[in-house]
């Protein structure tokens, strides 16, 4: 078969890996790390389930416990929500647009490699003293050198060269959404997953620079002598609030806004209808970025800030409701008088609905400052938070998963499997989180590790715990899934299998290295539905056929990443009774880091061309292939 260039070797396929800048490519590697680190997380979360499952339980001491709690939610943001939404991104944002690839694949592929060594960073924690043990939110002085061990130094490097790489990946991102869409394809007609992957994207540039500031000043505290966080120097605690919530709000977004792009791309296929209101979704998406700036105070009402101060951050937040309930109304909407088609990945995106509305509904209740008084501290706020980010994000993956997987794998999961995943992830969720609203109410703390029997926790706890486990049974079924669905694969790919409405579907699958063999002519919103009803079922070229360049792979990109995980460890060592002095490491870090930069600057490489006989060589080919499915 005819798969590639000319002028492309083969190569095996770890050193593909390592080197490709293919957006795929790269989606997919997100994928395989994104679900790494959630499984890990979520094994974290089902013991510490276990060891809340009865009362005064000592199957982890406390300190295990804080390590447990800090890891679980430091990862499941960082490390396994993030680069499983950069998964779908990478891989759906180029083939949306009509391009051919991300405006900067180098960077595509720094940006990866960035975030996996941070995230490997962070996990070796365990191995040198145990994990951070500060909560996932490192409150200052907590999180000081006096109270938190080397764990802590492992959290602030992680984080650092983690958020550095999902930093690099917004930008490409923006600059690939604004340059490089298809002829036709104006900003009001890109599909919503774009719209939602580009606020998200400007909110990574603005937030995660705070952020690494922080980390940063947290840092020069920690190793060198800094005092930005010490009272008794001149410093302030409260400073270090500000300035993660300052993130730490958009970062909610940065999670949300993409599973409400990936929602609105599902609920109007399988609805068999338009999306409801688009113009109005795509305001709402952006007012939503904008006020995600505006209420990260609303984190900090027991910080005694004034009551004007805590007046206007509860009223922003509660203002930010609104384009959230346009949301929520538009897919009713479109799902009101549809064919309904309830696929795993249609009960997921509908079910998503309900759920949200229940974590926005607790979410207006908390931003009322004297109410958030009373259930700061409590597991209100725990399943509050949950209800948003598992019930939201998760569902919106699960969703993405089971309709994107045919365009990336070339085969359906099993729907049957799937429907049972979903029911019994579902009714888990809400046996885990709904309890733990009663649970906070009446009174039980979170962040402990145990408590005194008869104080009414008992049978909550245990119900909680149960669905905890459930929700770890339905991701076992999911995998089991992904092995069966693939042993089972018919021996021709599915191109379309939905009715899809936008352009992913309309290339070939596998989809070709190089997505479009002519630039498609977009003349509607949702571009392919259009040329169903009012032309021939195919896209409209733009161009006549011709040669077309590609970039060639790199291993710099992992060899830059690799120095900075060698300088990040280099500087922890300070701090250890190491057998070789860290400046050494660190210095052989940042040789690699800035050698790599410095030969990738110097060697001139422009990169390749498939010729355009190999291109309608592969295209018969793949045309041939679909006329004998």
């Amino acid at each position: 078969m005819v798969r590639e260039a000319a002028e492309t070797l083969k190569k095996s396929v770890l050193w593909d890996l390592l080197t490709t800048v293919d957006h795929k490519k790269i989606a997919v590697l997100y994928l395989l790390a994104g679900t790494l680190f959630f499984g890990k997380a979520g094994l974290m979360a089902i013991i510490f389930r276990i060891q809340l499952m009865y009362p005064e339980s000592t199957i982890l001491s406390g300190q295990t416990y804080n390590e447990f709690i800090t890891m679980h939610g430091t990862i499941m943001l960082f490390l396994a929500a993030t680069p499983l939404l950069f998964a779908f991104m990478n891989y759906m944002i180029p083939l949306q647009i009509g391009a051919r690839d991300v405006a900067f694949p180098f960077l595509n592929a720094l940006g990866f490699w960035f975030f996996f060594f941070g995230g490997l960073l962070l996990s070796l924690s365990w191995f040198f003293g145990g994990g951070p043990d500060a909560g996932w939110t490192a409150y200052v002085p907590l999180s000081s050198r006096d109270y938190a061990g080397i764990g802590l130094d492992f959290y602030v490097l992680g984080l650092q060269i983690s958020g550095l790489g999902t930093l690099i990946s917004g930008i490409n991102f923006i600059v690939t959404m604004i340059t490089m869409r298809a002829p036709g394809m104006t900003m009001l007609r890109m599909p919503l997953f774009c719209w939602t992957s580009f606020v998200t994207s400007m909110l990574i540039v603005f937030a995660f620079t705070p952020l690494a500031a922080g980390l940063a000043l947290l840092m020069l505290d920690r190793m060198f002598g800094g005092q930005f966080f010490i009272p008794s120097e001149g410093g302030n605690v409260v400073i270090w609030p500000h300035i993660f919530w300052i993130f730490g709000h958009p970062e909610v977004y940065i999670l949300v806004l993409p599973a409400f792009g990936m929602i609105s791309e599902i609920i109007p296929v399988f609805s068999k209808k338009r999306l409801f209101g688009y113009t109005a979704m795509v305001f709402a998406t952006i007012i939503i970025g904008f006020l995600g700036f505006m209420v990260w105070v609303h984190h900090m009402f027991t910080l005694n800030l004034g009551p004007i101060t805590n007046s206007i951050f509860a009223l922003a937040t509660m203002i930010i409701g609104i384009p959230t309930g346009i949301k929520i109304f538009n897919w009713l909407f479109t799902m009101w008088g549809g064919k309904l088609w309830f696929t795993t990945a249609m009960l997921c995106a509908s079910s998503f609905v309900p759920t949200f509305v229940l974590g926005g509904v607790t979410g207006v209740m908390l931003a009322m400052a004297p109410v958030t008084h009373l259930y700061h501290d409590t597991y209100f706020v725990v399943a509050h938070f949950h209800y948003i980010i598992l019930g939201g994000i998760v569902l919106g993956l699960l969703g993405a998963t089971f309709y994107w997987y045919p365009k990336m794998f070339g085969h359906c999961l099993n729907e049957t499997l799937g429907k049972i995943m979903f029911w019994i992830f579902y009714v888990g969720f809400h046996l885990t989180f709904f309890v733990q609203h009663i649970l906070g109410l009446i009174g039980m703390p979170r962040r402990v590790n145990v408590y005194l029997a008869d104080q009414g926790w008992d049978g909550m706890n245990l119900i909680s715990s149960i669905g905890s486990y459930m929700q770890g049974v339905a991701i076992i079924i999911l995998l089991i899934n992904v092995v069966y669905s693939a042993m089972k694969a018919p021996d021709k790919p599915v191109d379309d299998p939905w009715d899809g409405r936008t352009l992913e579907w309309a290339t070939h699958t596998p989809v070709p290295e190089y997505n479009f063999a002519q630039t498609p002519q977009v003349r509607s919103l949702d571009p392919l539905f259009y040329e169903k009803v009012h032309g021939d079922g195919t896209m409209k070229p733009a161009e006549p056929i011709g040669d077309v360049h590609m970039p060639n792979g790199s291993f710099f990109p992992f060899l830059i990443a690799l120095g900075s995980f060698i300088v990040g460890f280099g500087l922890i060592m300070l701090h250890m009774d190491a057998w070789i002095n860290p400046y050494i490491v660190v210095g052989i870090g940042a040789v690699l880091m800035f050698g790599s930069m410095a030969m990738h600057s110097w060697k001139e490489d422009h990169g390749y061309h498939i010729t355009k006989e190999n291109i309608e060589a592969m295209e018969q080919e793949a045309l041939a292939d679909e006329r004998n499915r």
